[in-house]
Parts: C-alpha cells; sequence; structure tokens
C-alpha cells in the first residue's frame, strides 16, 4: 500500500503542532487550524497515517468537507501520498455522501432507486407549481419565502407534523410544507435538505442500520467544523455512537455562515459530549507577514466568546498596513486604481490581487472607476453590479418608460415582482401582438378591462412614463423601485433580501452620482441631449456599455473583485479592504443581533488573513448611501489594529459640503483640489475629530455662535452629540 519507509516520506516538513496533530492517538480530537495553517494538508496526512499505523482500513474511514472542491483536492492529495483506492473510501460532502447513503437504501427510505436531486432553481419551480395548484397566489405566499421556509425547517431537523403555528400565515406555511413533502414523495424527488435529513431520520430510527455503520466507521474526520449546523453535527453523533474517535478540524474565529445556518457553538459542544480536554492548535502561519498576523490577531483578540489562539510566522515583518482615508467614495476606488497600478509596475499580477467589501452594493462605485481606467476585473462568486437580477428587472422598468415598445423589458417585468399575470396570459399578449403586427405593448394596451392584472400593469407603466420627462433622473429611479414593488417585495423575501434592497440603493446612488455630459451616449441619436429624457437615456446606455465590457475573458489577467464571505479559503498577493467605516462594517445590521458584532469581527479576521504580502485598507469621509449623502467614520476594528503595524496615508484634503472639485495627478496618488471649506472655530464640516469620552466622530453640521461654534458630530456607537467648541475639548484626527 505505502513505499518503503513512508512514514519519512508522510511527516517529513511538518511542523510541531502538525506532527501531533497527524499522530494524534486513535481517540476524538478538535484541531484548531488557525488560517494559512495548513490544515488541509493535516487532515489528508492524518488519514494516511490512519491507514499506514493500520489504526484504520479503507473502509473504516468516513471523511468529511464541506466541498465538492476541498473533497477533490484531498483526493488527489491522498492518492499521491498513498497506492488506495480512494474511490473505495467514504469522503466527501454531508450532501454527497447522504446522497450515496439513500441511494443504497432507497428502499428503506421510501424513494424509488432512480430518485433525482431537486436544485435550487428545480425546487423553486416545483413551488410556484405547488402553490398554482393550491390555488394560492404568489402575492399572498412569495415562492421564495416558501422555499426559505421549508429548507430552514428541515436544516433544524424539523417536519411539517412538528411544528405550531403561532398565526394564520404560519399555518398556510406549515400547510404547504406538508404538501411539498407529500408532492416529492410523489414525483421521487429529494431537495439538498432533505438528502441530510432523511438520513438522519433513518439512522436514529432504523437501530440495525445505526449499528452497521457505526461498527463500520472507527474514525470520523471533519473538514471546516466551525460551519457545521445542528442537523450536522446531530447526524455525525449518530455515526459515531458506537465509540468512534472524531477528528475535527476548523477555527471558530472564521465561523461566518450564521446566516446559513451554521452553529459555532458546535466545537464546544464536541469537547463536552466527547471527552476532549484541550484542542490541538495549529498556530504557524504559512501564507502572510508579520505584520498582517498582528493585525488579525489583536482585531480577533476583541471577541469573548473563542476558544483562543494567536497565529505566528517565521517570515519577516514585511510592509506595514496601509490606511487610507478617501475624502470621497469615487476617491476611494481611484486609490486602490492607482496602487494596483504601482504594484504592477513591480511585477506583481492583477491576479495576484483582490478587492473586497462587506456586500455587493458596494461593488458599483469601483466597477465604474475600473471601467472609466480600462482596468480588466472579475467578480468571482457573483454578478457584476449591472448584471444582478434586482438591478436587471429595475432598468427593465426603466427602460419601459422611456420606450414601451421594448418587448424583452415586457417580458422581464410583466410579472415581475409576482401580480398574478400568468403565463397563458402573456401568451394571448404574444398571439395577438403577432395576429396584428404589434408590440406586446400595444398588445397589452389593447387588451381593456377584459384582463384587469395586465391593465393594472398597462397603468403602472404609464404612470412611470409621466414622471419621466418631468423629474430628475434620482428621482425617477425612486419611483420605478417604489413604484414597480420591488422594494416591496424584496422586503418579504427571506435569506438574501437584504442584499437586492442594499443593490436598488445603490442603483440610486449611480443615477445621482450620474453625469450626462460625461456618458458615453454616441450610440444615441444627434439630437437626443435635446429631450427631456436624454437624462435617462444616457443612464442606460451607460449601464448596458459597463455590464458588456472590462469583465475579463478567459485566461485574461484581471483584477479579483469579491464579497469578503466569498474570500474565504483564498489568499493573495495583495488585498484592498474598503468600505471600513461604521455600519458599513461592521454593518450595522449586525450591531442589532445577539452575537452579530463578534460575528462581523469573525469576517474582518477573514479579510485580512487573506492577504500575504500587501493589505491595504480604505474607508471615504463621505459616500452615497441610500440615495442620500452619509459621513462616515472609522470602523471600531481599524481602531484595534495596533498603531505599530498600521501605515497612515495622507488622505487628500477634505471635502467640504457639496463644494466641486478638479481631479489632478500627484505621482500614484489622485489628489482632489477643492474650494476652501467654511471655518467654524478651527473645524470644518466632514472633518474627524476625537473625543476623551465619545471617541472619534466626524462633524456633520457646524453652527457658528460668534465666541465659538456648535458643533454636531457622530460618534458611531455612541451616537450624536452636540458640542461647543467654548467647552468641548477637540482633537482634529
Amino acid at each position: 500500500m505505502f513505499s518503503q519507509n513512508p512514514s519519512v516520506s508522510l511527516l517529513h516538513g511538518l511542523n510541531p503542532e502538525q506532527l501531533s496533530a497527524v499522530t494524534w492517538p486513535p481517540q476524538s480530537a478538535l484541531v484548531l487550524a488557525g488560517a494559512g495553517s495548513g490544515k488541509t494538508r493535516v487532515l489528508t496526512t492524518r488519514i494516511a497515517w490512519l491507514l499506514q499505523s493500520g489504526q484504520a482500513g479503507v473502509h473504516g474511514i468516513l471523511a468529511v468537507t464541506f466541498t465538492n472542491k476541498a473533497a477533490k483536492e484531498m483526493q488527489t492529495r491522498l492518492g499521491a501520498m498513498s497506492h488506495v483506492n480512494v474511490r473505495a473510501m467514504w469522503l466527501g460532502t454531508f450532501h454527497g455522501l447522504c446522497h450515496r447513503f439513500l441511494r443504497l437504501h432507497h428502499q428503506a427510505a421510501g424513494l424509488p432507486s432512480t430518485f433525482q436531486i431537486l436544485d435550487s432553481g428545480d425546487q423553486l419551480a416545483l413551488i410556484k407549481r405547488l402553490l398554482k395548484q393550491l390555488n394560492i397566489a404568489e402575492e399572498i405566499i412569495a415562492p421564495r419565502s416558501l422555499q426559505g421556509f421549508i429548507n430552514a425547517q428541515k436544516e433544524s431537523g424539523l417536519r411539517a407534523a412538528q411544528l405550531s403555528a403561532p398565526d394564520a400565515y404560519t399555518r398556510r406555511m406549515i400547510e404547504c410544507y406538508a404538501a411539498y413533502d407529500q408532492t416529492c414523495n410523489r414525483e421521487g424527488v429529494v431537495d439538498f435538505a432533505e438528502l441530510m435529513l432523511r438520513s438522519y431520520e433513518m439512522l436514529q430510527a432504523d437501530e440495525t442500520l445505526r449499528l452497521h455503520y457505526q461498527n463500520r466507521f472507527n474514525h470520523i474526520l471533519v473538514d471546516e467544523f466551525q460551519d457545521t449546523n445542528k442537523l450536522q453535527y446531530a447526524w455525525l453523533k449518530l455515526m459515531a455512537g458506537g465509540g468512534a474517535a472524531v477528528f475535527a478540524v476548523g477555527d471558530d474565529d472564521q465561523s461566518i455562515y450564521r446566516f446559513r445556518g451554521a452553529h459555532v457553538g458546535n466545537m464546544t459542544a464536541l469537547m463536552r459530549e466527547f471527552g476532549i480536554e484541550a484542542p490541538i492548535k495549529l498556530e504557524q502561519n504559512y501564507r502572510s507577514d508579520g505584520h498582517i498576523l498582528a493585525a488579525a490577531n489583536a482585531v480577533i483578540a476583541n471577541n469573548a466568546e473563542r476558544l483562543g489562539k494567536n497565529l505566528r510566522t517565521e517570515a519577516e515583518s514585511g510592509d506595514k498596513i496601509r490606511f487610507y482615508c478617501a475624502p470621497v467614495d469615487y476617491d476611494e476606488a481611484q486609490f486602490i486604481i492607482d496602487e494596483a497600478k504601482s504594484l504592477q509596475r513591480e511585477g506583481r499580477r492583477l491576479d495576484d490581487m483582490a478587492v473586497l467589501y462587506r456586500s455587493n452594493a458596494q461593488s458599483r462605485i469601483i466597477e465604474q472607476a475600473l471601467f472609466a481606467a480600462g482596468m480588466p476585473y472579475k467578480i468571482y462568486g457573483g454578478l457584476r453590479f449591472y448584471e444582478r437580477q434586482e438591478i436587471k428587472h429595475a432598468l427593465a422598468y426603466l427602460r419601459l418608460a422611456v420606450s414601451p415598445d421594448d418587448d424583452n423589458a415586457l417580458l422581464r417585468v410583466i410579472n415581475t415582482p409576482p401580480r398574478g399575470i400568468g403565463t397563458r396570459t402573456i401568451e394571448n399578449i404574444q398571439a395577438a401582438a403577432a395576429e396584428q403586427g404589434v408590440s406586446l405593448w400595444q398588445a397589452a394596451c389593447g387588451m381593456g378591462a377584459k384582463a384587469a392584472k395586465v391593465a393594472a400593469f398597462v397603468r403602472l407603466i404609464e404612470g412611470l412614463r409621466a414622471q419621466a420627462a418631468n423629474v430628475s433622473l434620482q428621482e425617477m429611479m425612486l419611483a420605478v423601485t417604489r413604484d414597480s414593488g420591488l422594494v416591496e417585495y424584496y422586503q418579504t423575501q427571506k435569506g438574501s433580501h437584504q442584499d437586492r434592497l442594499d443593490n436598488l440603493d445603490e442603483l440610486i446612488n449611480a443615477a445621482v452620482a450620474f453625469k450626462p455630459s460625461e456618458s458615453n451616449f454616441e450610440i444615441l441619436p444627434d439630437n437626443a441631449a435635446e429631450s427631456p429624457l436624454f437624462p435617462i437615456l444616457a443612464f442606460l446606455s451607460n449601464a448596458a456599455l459597463e455590464s458588456g465590457e472590462n469583465q475579463a475573458g478567459a485566461g485574461e489577467e484581471a483584477l479579483q473583485m469579491m464579497t469578503v464571505h466569498a474570500a474565504k479559503g483564498l489568499e493573495f498577493d495583495a488585498v484592498f479592504l474598503t468600505g471600513m467605516e461604521e455600519g458599513l462594517f461592521p454593518s450595522e445590521y449586525s450591531l442589532a443581533e445577539r452575537g452579530g458584532l463578534e460575528e462581523e469581527r469573525r469576517l474582518m479576521y477573514v479579510a485580512v488573513t487573506r492577504a500575504r504580502k500587501r493589505l491595504y485598507i480604505s474607508m471615504a469621509q463621505q459616500r452615497l448611501l441610500h440615495g442620500q449623502t452619509h459621513f462616515g467614520i472609522v470602523s471600531r476594528f481599524v481602531e484595534e489594529i495596533p498603531p505599530e503595524v498600521l501605515h497612515r496615508l495622507s488622505p487628500a484634503p477634505q471635502r467640504a459640503g457639496g463644494s466641486a472639485g478638479v481631479s489632478k495627478k500627484a505621482g500614484s496618488r489622485v489628489v482632489e483640489t477643492f474650494y476652501a471649506p467654511q471655518q467654524y472655530h478651527g473645524f470644518t464640516i466632514g472633518q474627524n475629530v476625537r473625543h476623551a469620552k465619545f471617541g472619534t466622530g466626524v462633524i456633520i453640521d457646524a453652527v457658528d455662535k460668534g465666541g465659538s461654534a456648535r458643533l454636531t458630530i457622530n460618534f458611531g456607537k455612541e451616537g450624536v452629540k452636540d458640542l461647543d467648541t467654548a467647552f468641548a475639548k477637540l482633537e482634529a484626527v
């Protein structure tokens, strides 16, 4: 099975902590694997060691990962380490292993041998079909809401019969859940959550089956254990109930998926329930330079509920972390471009640089700047701003407001959000349009009162058309997102609805910042600028151009862009961590949730530890949020970084509210020259100040009182305070 003296090749190069984990006695263990500490190597080598030492055979090991990519990587590494038949081993994701289990025991599971798996899209389609059969309008129960409800209950291990209804709406949802299960059973299909739940239920109910697997697997190894939910942990406990040793590898400091049901408390539960006295800590980092690790350690140390570890490295301290405070959000984006170009001149590739942001909505202003600069980029794990579903919906309404005969736009939104216009009605409109040789809009207008819901849609578009020529672009975007029902619709959805709402707000920001005179409007008629609709037409043209260009092609070098969540597991030579302001990162929504701030801090820890050599952190003193100008104060996470590892770059001169500026190049930095801001006894609006009691804040308003000034200051978590310069001891930051 192994080459001669295999321990030499297996254990060679392991540090003492890794060696301890790999050769741990055949008993349960929790391995706290810090970022960049070689956890995949430890997990894979542990399996090879168990096989080599004779503590387990191929059929006695159960290895669980969270992604197919991780499973394939482990299989490849294990295959290179030994000559075992890796495919004979139970190694895969939770869902993959449960699928294998149900295939083997499909009769006991009450499933046909040919049962099929529903992906998320298939599941949603089935739910829509079910609601139609039950005569439940999508306005009453939104399909995505029901989908989220069903999956959440299954991931909690609950069937419809086990749920109680505190109100009529929940009772209706439970009834739909029961009908959904009946439909799936009748059609012989299972969704992803069902794979896990049904496997758990079978093991729990069938003692013979349970004992078979408990006797078979004497070693259970789990990757990314901090991301397990309660049902997954319960399934693992059933599998290990015969005395199997559970070897769990994870990092409580990187538990960032609570919104998906991940329960970081499973780590302490594992130690308690499996008799683990203390975790094995992998603290040697092989990724980042010293200053970056010092920042990560200092930030995460502020979390109270953690098992505790401290990353270290044998690498040099490296460059200090560069912190840039931009006057406005576009300057922050320009700063990223200038620094990326500077790194390129040093010989670094764009592929090795990443721009991280807390939410997808923040990408829009950066994408706009990259587009203008002609710098190629890729959105990792998500769509570019103008390609996102909710943005395309809103722009389709805007297109209809200026060009109602746009058939594609009409088909996109005639029943989005759902307004009871079904497929048959749409087919009737299409047939009438073809017969009369007119557009779908004209055919819809001709249906009259006999199609009340179509008539309501026609009135909606006519209302938007009436506003298009008489209001500003910003007011028009507000009307589109509000009157279309998109905002109300996404407010009722579960899951990622807040991201979609944030993106719609960012679309309004784009309208506020848009300058028609600077847009690419050469595709419009020569006299287009004379039309009152010109701002809308230019905005739509610009959006179409930005959505179609600068996205790098296959194999082309490009700057990587992604949310911090999407960046987990990745690493880059240089990382730009943007939007480091209170309310953005940490997110204002997290501050109201129990444990929310600690999860945000873990997210910050993940972001910092993505960087190998160079880390940039940036913020903007002023940015558009929700269509309004907001003055930002520095994130508490930046203040938690030791000052000795932070290099504060001199920001551009501060912008007074409403003043215009001219952009000028100054070396590799873009500096804005503005009209002199009004002074209020030595202070200006937008300036950062520090108060002994309230901490750091930003001046958002000021009134001159003659001998002194009354300053209105936003101190973030301390709130907004009115302070008089004659009494308050304020220090400019």
